[in-house]
């Protein structure tokens, strides 16, 4: 037995290395992982911190462009112009780390769909026929089909409307339901233009043409958009009031010898060179305006790796019936990036 005894002290040992050296594997591993997760950690702890600091600077923007606005109210409350150049045009934040821009725009210039219905008492809304129409009329100016422009906007009227009875063309719950994955209409207000997804006939094709002249406003009040900011582009929105009387051409060429301190009336504006001798409705008379209640505010701040991007929408009349009888103020705020 003892000549055997050193082998089985060497396969012993032999044993115990290996041992050893998978335990150290696995705390090799181990370690690793923890470092990893340590590592993560601390770039999402960093990247979080970031964030904060954008969103902080994001505030301070706003404030910059509170004051901007605010300028171009004192500076005359009953005409706003691009005379100086503002809309539009991006302006550098003073970021003491990191960098960011801004612009504002007028958000009175598009169609605003919860102009469709009017509240006739408070959170209760009936549909204003004349927008219906309107609604119908600029998505025929931009190439729908009018059958399907029509059943589109007597769809966004029922959506909007506070009863539960279709108009001939719209849609109410019952139609609603019987679709594969049912839902029901609003109701309500609209809070953002990508609930109009939602509507019955509004397709993604019908919804990427439409994009860039609808908006959401937070008030139901019809389109009022202001001749002295318009672009010549956007001729459609004063075309729409009047179809069968004016054509795109007539208003962009009105819109393009708008005088440089814009137009100081709308019985100005209906008397210029290309629109002499169009009498417009009293609505559509009373719909185009000089100045303009909401702008719109961009925002993108960088920082290292992080961006941090918001909208905010301000009402230039804090609130108030007219302009310069309260400040400015931010009335809604949405984070990330658009189109």
């Amino acid at each position: 037995m003892t000549p055997q005894q050193p082998e089985v002290e060497q396969g012993e040992r032999g044993a115990a290395l290996l041992s050893v050296l998978l335990l150290v594997a696995v705390m090799a591993v181990i370690a690793a992982a923890a470092l990893d997760r340590l590592t993560l950690a601390t770039r999402i702890s960093g990247s979080a911190a970031m964030v904060d600091q954008g969103r902080a600077f994001v505030m301070a923007a706003e404030q910059l462009a509170l004051g901007r606005v605010q300028a171009l109210v004192d500076a005359d409350h009953h005409k706003l112009t691009n005379e100086a150049g503002w809309q539009d045009r991006p302006f550098a934040l003073p970021l003491p780390i990191g960098s960011g821009t801004a612009k504002l725009h007028d958000a009175s210039n598009c169609f605003n769909l919860n102009g469709l219905v009017s509240e006739t008492t408070p959170d209760r809304f009936s549909q204003r026929p004349r927008g219906i129409e309107q609604l119908t009329a600029l998505m025929t100016i931009l190439g729908v089909r009018q059958h399907e422009a029509a059943a589109v906007a007597a769809a966004t009227g029922d959506w909007l409307d506070s009863d539960d009875a279709p108009t001939p063309l719209g849609a109410e719950d019952a139609a609603y339901r019987g679709m594969e994955q049912g839902y029901l209409p609003a109701n309500r207000l609209m809070v953002d233009a990508s609930e109009w997804r939602a509507v019955r006939g509004v397709t993604p094709a019908l919804y990427a043409r439409m994009a860039p002249w609808i908006c959401v406003l937070p008030v139901a009040e019809p389109v009022r958009p202001n001749v002295n900011t318009l672009r010549p582009e956007q001729a459609a929105l004063i075309a729409m009031m009047m179809p069968d009387d004016i054509s795109l051409g007539a208003v962009r060429a009105a819109l393009a010898a708008r005088p440089s301190g814009g137009y100081g009336s709308s019985q100005r504006f209906w008397q210029s060179g290309p629109l002499a001798g169009v009498v417009p409705p009293p609505d559509a008379a009373q719909q185009v305006q000089m100045t303009s209640r909401w702008l719109e505010l961009e925002m993108m701040v960088e920082l290292g790796d992080s961006m941090v991007a918001a909208r905010a929408l301000i009402d230039a009349y804090g609130g108030a019936p007219q302009a310069g009888q309260a400040k400015a103020a931010i009335v809604r705020r949405m984070w990330g990036e658009w189109d």
